[in-house]
């Protein structure tokens, strides 16, 4: 899998106080490196009225989906059904995730799945990443129709522990990992089309269909109610939606339907 070409740029960008000790899971970083599925928010705008009901509304070139955005926020979770790719031609990227941070931070703290296209083949794995280092992926077989959880928590000394578990497969994986300096100010649940070509613009994003995603939370309560919650609308160069994301329902669930690959 082609992957990531921005983690060139980010890691030159690690400062001395970034540690990431990856733990208790078996991870193996992307045999095919180049970019990350990850890394913060690109944001392009913002407004006051909110197409999900909510009171805030962001634009961004990368994520869609929903962030808390004034707290000081200890953990994220969510859970999803893995979407299948549609591939006609050229390589397409979409990832699916859970995280801390990223959103006013330069930090993110994140796990998830993904559906890249390879030319006309789709190829699914879940990762975790602990942005600005590398993500590594799992090494578990994931397809489409999967259904999956996944939490992130920060546990105190510069720690997070990382869980992620495909319920349909059963496997799981929980990954400690430190990073100092994270802010924590932000808590999302996103659909993501990853960072970035050679010169530095977004990936084409995969025609996934429809994500369903529910049950978000963070500090162990709706989303919605977290205090502060955005709405988070990906947008193309020309300011055309590329995906339509729903408004958040019981302040938990919400889903992200496909529009546009650039």
């Amino acid at each position: 899998m082609l992957r990531r070409w921005c983690i060139l740029f980010a890691m030159l960008a690690l400062t001395a106080g970034t540690a990431i000790a990856a733990g208790s899971a078996s991870a193996a970083t992307s045999a095919t490196s180049g970019y990350n599925p990850g890394g913060p928010i690109h944001l392009v705008g913002a407004s006051s009225a909110a197409r999900g009901g909510l009171s805030n509304e962001a634009e961004s070139t990368n994520w869609s989906g929903y962030a808390a955005t004034t707290g000081t926020y200890t953990s994220v979770s969510a859970s999803w059904t893995q979407p299948a790719g549609t591939c006609s031609r050229g390589d397409q990227y979409a990832a699916f995730w859970v995280g801390l941070d990223g959103y006013t931070s330069s930090s993110v703290e994140q796990t998830g799945s993904e559906v890249d296209c390879v030319g006309r083949t789709a190829e699914y794995y879940a990762w975790y990443e602990m942005y600005p280092g590398p993500s590594e992926n799992y090494s578990n077989t994931v397809r489409a129709g999967d259904h999956f959880n996944a939490t992130v928590t920060y546990t105190g000394n510069n720690s997070f522990s990382l869980h992620i578990a495909d319920t349909t497969r059963g496997w799981s994986h929980t990954t400690t990992a430190s990073l100092a300096g994270a802010a924590r100010s932000s808590a999302e649940v996103i659909a993501e089309a990853p960072c970035c070509t050679a010169s530095g613009g977004i990936l084409p994003l995969t025609n996934f269909g429809t994500v369903n995603i529910a049950g978000s939370t963070a500090n162990g309560a709706a989303l919605g109610n977290a205090g502060g919650v955005t709405q988070i609308v990906m947008i193309d160069s020309a300011g055309r939606d590329k995906d339509s994301v729903s408004s958040l329902s019981g302040g938990e669930n919400f889903s992200a339907t496909w529009l546009r690959s650039n």
